[in-house]
Formats: C-alpha cells, sequence, structure tokens
C-alpha cells in the first residue's frame, strides 16, 4: 500500500494551533457516577451531594456534543475546531499522564482549561503519524485539582497488509509475576455501555462491519480509557480505600471484544519500598502486552 505522505507545509500548518486553548464547564452529577459503577458491574453505595469521584472517572464529564451533520464517517467529529486538522483518518489515545492535587466531589462545579502543547510528526513503519499532545487542567470551587497531559495519535488508513498494533511497538510479553490479576470478558453491552456514557461515537468501538470491513481489524475494539479505568480498578479492588495522586498509562496494542483480556498489579518495591508505586498492566488472550501504567498511591 502507498501512504499519505505529510508534507513540510502541512506541519507547519498544523503547529499554528500551538497554545491554543479552549475552556469548559461542566456539574459532576450522579448520574454518570451511578451508571460507571453498574458498567464496571461494581456494588457501589449510590453517590450522592459530597461523594467522592474515583479517580479517572473525570472523564464521564467535558464530553464532546458535535452535531450529528458534523461527524465524520468513523463516528468521529469531523477534523478541525480545538484540535488541528490532521489528514490522517485513524485516531488513537495513546496515553494520558494524570496527577491529582485534590478530589473532585459529585456536585462540584468544574472547568477544564485544554491547550495544545504540541504537535510533532515521525515516519513509521506503517506510514506517517501525527502526535497532538493536549494538556487539561480541571478545577472546582476549591482550585486546581486535576491536570492531565493527553497524547493523541493519527495515523494513516490501512492497507490488505497492515497489522492490527500501535505503531511501531514490537509485540511484548506481559510480565507474569503479577499480585493481583482479574480476566475481564468484553462483548458488545459493555463497549456500547462505555461509548455511550462517554459519548463516544467512534464506530470501532461498536460498529462490528465497520471495525473490520472498513478499518481491517478482526473485532471491535475496547476503548483505551475503559482499560485504563479497569487497571485503576483492580488498584482500588485489591488496596480498599486507597488514593491515588498520580497515574499515567501508554496503549501498546489493540485489545479485541472476540477473546478476553486480564488486567494485572503488583507493587513496585524495586522502585519504591514503601509500596505506593503501583506497576498495572494488561495483557491478551496471548499473554502479549497490551497496555503499561503506573500509579503512585497517596
Amino acid at each position: 500500500m502507498e501512504f499519505m505522505r505529510i508534507e513540510t507545509h502541512t506541519i507547519t500548518h498544523l503547529q499554528e494551533w500551538l497554545g491554543k486553548t479552549e475552556t469548559l464547564q461542566d456539574t459532576v452529577t450522579a448520574a454518570p457516577v451511578r451508571a460507571l459503577s453498574a458498567t464496571l458491574d461494581r456494588n457501589d453505595a449510590a453517590p450522592r451531594s459530597g461523594s467522592l469521584l474515583p479517580e479517572l472517572w473525570h472523564w464521564l464529564y467535558f464530553l464532546p456534543h458535535a452535531r450529528q451533520s458534523e461527524i465524520g464517517p468513523d463516528g468521529h467529529p469531523k477534523r478541525g475546531g480545538f484540535l488541528p486538522p490532521v489528514p490522517l483518518p485513524r485516531r488513537m489515545w495513546a496515553g494520558s499522564r494524570v496527577q491529582w492535587l485534590a478530589p473532585l466531589t459529585v456536585g462540584d462545579e468544574i472547568e477544564r482549561v485544554s491547550t495544545i502543547e504540541s504537535v510533532s510528526h515521525k515516519a513509521g513503519r506503517t506510514g506517517d503519524l501525527i502526535f497532538v499532545l493536549v494538556k487539561h487542567e480541571i478545577s472546582n470551587s476549591r482550585g486546581l485539582a486535576i491536570i492531565e497531559e493527553h497524547d493523541i495519535v493519527y495515523r494513516d488508513a490501512p492497507g490488505p497488509d497492515d497489522k492490527p498494533v500501535a505503531p511501531s511497538v514490537a509485540a511484548t510479553a506481559a510480565p507474569t509475576d503479577a499480585q493481583w490479576s482479574k480476566v475481564i470478558t468484553p462483548d458488545d453491552v459493555l463497549l456500547f455501555r462505555y461509548s455511550a456514557l462517554t459519548f463516544n461515537g467512534h464506530r470501532i468501538h461498536y460498529d462490528r462491519q465497520y471495525v473490520t470491513k472498513v478499518e481491517g481489524y478482526p473485532g471491535l475494539i475496547v476503548h483505551g480509557p475503559l482499560i485504563a479505568t479497569l487497571l485503576v480498578d483492580l488498584v482500588r479492588q485489591s488496596i480498599p480505600d486507597c488514593t491515588l495522586k498520580y497515574f499515567e498509562f501508554r496503549a501498546i496494542r489493540p485489545t479485541f471484544d472476540i477473546h478476553p483480556f486480564k488486567v494485572n498489579a503488583k507493587p513496585d518495591l524495586e522502585k519504591d519500598p514503601s509500596g505506593k508505586t503501583i506497576s498495572i498492566w494488561a495483557q491478551d488472550h496471548e499473554g502479549l502486552l497490551t497496555m503499561q501504567a503506573t500509579a503512585v498511591l497517596n
């Protein structure tokens, strides 16, 4: 397949978005919290005003609300607006780094200020890649609560021999020394519910004909943020009443709904003898690493 080539003038144009900001307001309402708890099969107490919002559940808020006429053929909003109009069709949430300065609670009025921090180009083995780094700062009435860096990667369309793996990442065996593990069996309903909760119209997560016939994948793709949330949820289940002050994850390979996958964790005592640094990872049915993450507890 002949891949699209990104010209220098295109990169220069995209870098005009550097420093661009967007400010959004929202309210931490209880209904999405109840819904995600049910989706994750948790038996949580009903959230009420003042209930702490679990870590990463801020992804339930500040959702994109593009009009139907503004949706592209893949279910994503069309290019442009706050994010730069990258001319590559495949978009992936490649990772994040999240720092909690203070908790959010149900009932909070919250504001998110987002900034385009960088736009960079790399020629990968599957064609050109565009990396966009977005910084989010979330505040409530008590001040700044969350700082997040969000990595977005854009890729070319798939070819007949294009393998469904993350850009420039070779297959890596997952560690086998987990202290805590949980098997997740993804299905259409789980992926639909999470897509609905996050107002994510990307068809790779719910449209099996599209993802197999157009994108060339073997099955529906499990959302990266959902896997990251499941990783943190494993830590919450394994270490009751813990809270996080930092979390980072990097997507390695796609996870498909056609096989169960596993989330794993262990204290990284080599890095932190106190046991507050937790190494977390996800693996597919073949034992290959699909997501790598680290959490730091308060």
